[in-house]
């Protein structure tokens, strides 16, 4: 592989930041999830200079010379019985050969066509299972010993238990034994590494190469062609590669120049693409009209964000003038007849499913300002754009309803809020709940040895042994009762991320871009003139290009402490990693990315397509088991967004606040994200009355009492109950009449768990005289009791169930400041 073409063809675009603009919403969702698989690199199949003939140079040799050199080479290893079977499946696939036309064995597997897709060699044993076996292994013989160069797609027609031994016994290899050496040392699953070996074996086999002749393009062909053609178990819509933990592997024993990107991924994502090629995608069949349209989005786009100039394309190209093709074919200009332009409205308004398409302003708003800008621009650069000017087929009638049509989609937006606020508090508890109980089974597991017996809520399970040699193996058990096999590490880890994603989300109120790109660096702690600290959360420019810093709830607090600790945990500090963006189509910096897991073998920053899975993850979850009120319900990211809000704004947080917690410029951005309920509006116009009523002129005040002074401290002194403290104002009376268990104001004392148990034990036993004597408004008086009861236990316990974090955060001394960062 040349230095320099590799080099040429690997360049990426300078390395990037996570200081990224977003605007209007980016195009179909299907797009966006789904990556191409275009290489950055050429993937091209190596061309052996010599073919290996590790035993020999066996292309033309005799049946029974083949039979005794890889029959010799096995003997020692395999003893004489094993030896046996294999030089009579050997003789027995070999005689079938020479039934064919050809000087070489090469010659004649292809003219028997076993070089084609799905015409294995092994069918011609029908239903004879042994001599199946034979045949496979023969097959598998004569690949490993280099006697027959398969194509991909016949290597792949077979399933080859031991192909990766034979092919290392015969090879004998020094660095292909090395590698084989370093996978083992990965952290991930045996079977994993099993595929990596075979994915290796399978390319030096398939092109007929040493593992010293395979460059970065060939194992990327090979990778694009296993997925292209589903060859194992990988195609376009999976999104994975075959080789992908082979890759980094080979970079790390220097294998491939430093110019070659470390992962696979790497180097299949090409990134930003230019404008040319973005259009010519659609196929447009007018060249002058593409020439146009291409000039038009360079001047236009100038300073915008990749996904902004995307949507122009989707807008202007497909949903646009590629219709317009496609119903007047005759069109040579932008002189559309009433005709034309009233069947492609027509269009537009229909999606493909035939669905009303909701969005129909955004590509009438783009169409219309190419006509205005070819207009304006006529005028400066006639001999350029005077000869493209034409009528404005978007007519003031066609915009007259927007206002309408937004304000269809705010009542359906604020609909969509109601439904899903009454939702959020059983998803979040489903997630936690999960996560917990995951974590608890984990640390019992934990605690025996494989293969002994353990008691978790009130059930036995066995800890189940595993040969993984990694240097954290998966922890497995099966529950006695059922025999069900539960992977219970892995299970753990995938719950975490799903508590973490939500609960962030959830509290914060970030979009989903925001959450992912946050890092170790964003948290940061200001220090009170009155020594008190704060803990701040620093949000990087995303959608309106402004950093923000918002404080953080305890709750907050406690879930990004949850993500630092388990990574120091398990690599004693936040790695620093890459993270591509879905949206701009480049690779950050290496950062010390909070939301990041393993992928493939290296750590890489969470993508926002993850945390949309995780979220719905868990609401099939929900759908599936005890709330079948959630099957019909989709929750995205924006959705916890519009719901911080709405919580902010009706519980009386000004509304300019609410603006810049969420990081909107217009503050009518903010109303359109608040939903109001009608005893919102009650409840506000009241407290307003009451607020008129109670202002006075500033003369009319006095110093208080002494009697009122006593009183006001009294009141403090009152506030101390049984379970805790009561956090109502002053002046006020106890509007629950005491039944602090169920008041939303009583913050318990975890001291005072032990006497929440004693008081459950009663309540139950109470409901169960209840329930025999046929008390029932005394049964649902007591289970609303339970609930809340339940409900402040497990709040208080989730708040103190563990110890204190470090963050690691560095305090460094800074001359009259009061800020440190993290």
């Amino acid at each position: 592989m040349p230095g320099s073409k590799v080099g040429n063809s690997l360049r990426l675009k300078g390395p990037t930041t996570n200081r990224i603009r977003r605007h209007t919403a980016g195009p179909e969702p299907e797009e966006r999830l789904t990556l191409e698989p275009t290489a950055v690199m050429p993937a091209s199949p190596p061309e052996p200079a010599r073919p290996p003939r590790p035993l020999g140079d066996l292309s033309r040799a005799r049946v029974e010379d083949v039979v005794e050199a890889i029959g010799s080479h096995f003997a020692e290893q395999l003893g004489a019985p094993r030896t046996s079977v294999m030089r009579r499946a050997l003789r027995e696939l070999l005689a079938h050969l020479e039934g064919f036309l050809g000087q070489t064995w090469q010659e004649r597997w292809e003219a028997a066509g076993l070089n084609e897709r799905d015409r294995p060699v092994i069918d011609i044993a029908g239903d004879n299972r042994p001599l199946r076996q034979r045949l496979l292994t023969a097959v598998g013989l004569v690949f490993a010993a280099r006697v027959v160069r398969p194509s991909l797609f016949a290597f792949r027609s077979y399933r080859f238990p031991r192909f990766t031994g034979w092919f290392r016994s015969i090879a004998a290899d020094p660095l292909l034994e090395e590698f084989c050496r370093r996978t083992e040392q990965l952290t991930v699953s045996s079977p994993r590494q099993a595929k990596a070996r075979l994915d290796i074996a399978c390319v030096l086999t398939v092109y007929g190469i040493e593992l010293k002749d395979l460059t970065a393009e060939g194992l990327l062909h090979y990778a694009v062609e296993c997925r292209t053609h589903g060859l194992a178990g990988e195609d376009i819509q999976s999104g994975s590669f075959s080789g992908t933990l082979a890759w980094p592997v080979l970079h790390d024993m220097g294998h491939f120049p430093e110019s070659v990107p470390r992962t696979l991924r790497g180097a299949v994502t090409r990134g930003q693409r230019p404008i040319e090629e973005l259009v010519d995608r659609h196929r447009l069949c007018n060249g002058a009209v593409r020439d146009l349209l291409v000039d038009y989005i360079h001047r236009r786009c100038v300073g915008q964000d990749y996904s902004t100039r995307k949507n122009v394309i989707h807008h202007l190209v497909k949903l646009w003038w590629k219709q317009i093709e496609e119903i007047n074919p005759d069109q040579a200009d932008l002189h559309l007849s009433e005709e034309t332009f009233q069947k492609w409205k027509e269009w537009l308004m229909v999606l493909p499913d035939g669905k009303p398409r909701l969005c129909v302003d955004a590509p009438l708003l783009t169409i219309r300002a190419l006509y205005l800008d070819l207009h304006t621009w006529a005028v400066a650069e006639p001999e350029r754009w005077a000869v493209w000017v034409a009528p404005n087929p978007i007519r003031d009638d066609d915009l007259r309803w927007f206002h309408l049509r937004r304000r269809k989609i705010q009542e359906r937006t604020a609909g969509r809020t109601r439904v899903r606020q009454p939702l959020l508090p059983i998803l979040s508890r489903h997630v936690n709940d999960t996560w917990h109980r995951l974590r608890d089974l984990m640390e019992a597991a934990k605690s025996v040895e494989d293969g002994r017996e353990f008691a978790f809520e009130g059930a036995t399970w066995l800890r189940v042994g595993t040969q993984e040699k990694t240097a954290r193996p998966p922890i497995r058990a099966v529950n006695r009762a059922t025999g069900e096999l539960v992977r219970v590490s892995w299970l753990e880890n995938l719950a975490f991320w799903q508590w973490a994603v939500v609960e962030a989300l959830r509290l914060a109120g970030l979009r989903v871009e925001e959450l992912v790109e946050l890092t170790h660096l964003s948290i940061r702690q200001y220090q009170r003139p009155s020594g008190e600290v704060v803990a701040l959360l620093v949000v990087s420019p995303s959608k309106s290009d402004r950093e923000r810093v918002i404080p953080m709830s305890a709750e907050l607090f406690h879930v990004l402490a949850q993500v630092i600790r388990r990574h120091r945990d398990e690599h004693g500090t936040v790695p620093a990693c890459q993270r591509y963006d879905l949206h701009e189509c480049v690779w950050s910096e290496k950062m010390p990315f909070l939301f990041q897991t393993l992928h493939s073998g290296t750590q890489r920053g969470m993508s926002t397509t993850s945390a949309w899975r995780m979220i719905r993850r868990a609401t099939a979850e929900l759908a599936a088991t005890t709330h079948p009120e959630f099957a019909d319900i989709k929750f995205s990211p924006q959705d916890f967004r519009r719901l911080f809000a709405t919580e902010l704004v009706n519980n009386g947080l000004p509304i300019h606040i609410g603006a810049a917690l969420l990081g909107h410029l217009n503050i009518q951005t903010t109303r359109g994200y608040v939903a109001v309920f009608d005893e919102d509006v009650i409840s506000h116009y009241q407290q307003y009355l009451a607020q008129r009523r109670a202002e006075r002129p500033t003369d009319e005040y006095r110093e208080p009492t002494r009697a009122e002074w006593d009183d006001f401290q009294e009141h403090f002194d009152k506030r101390r109950v049984e379970l805790g403290s009561c956090g109502r104002p002053y002046g006020t009376p106890c509007a629950h009449e005491h039944a602090c268990v169920r008041c939303p104001m009583l913050s318990i004392n975890p001291k005072m768990l032990p006497r929440l148990d004693e008081l459950e034990e009663d309540l139950v036993s109470r409901r169960r005289r209840a329930v025999a004597e046929g008390w029932r408004g005394e049964v649902e008086g007591l289970d609303l009791t339970l609930t809340f009861l339940r409900s402040k236990r497990e709040q208080t316990r989730r708040f103190h169930r563990s110890g204190p974090v470090s963050l690691g955060i560095p305090v460094i001394p800074h001359q009259n400041s009061q800020v440190t960062d993290g």
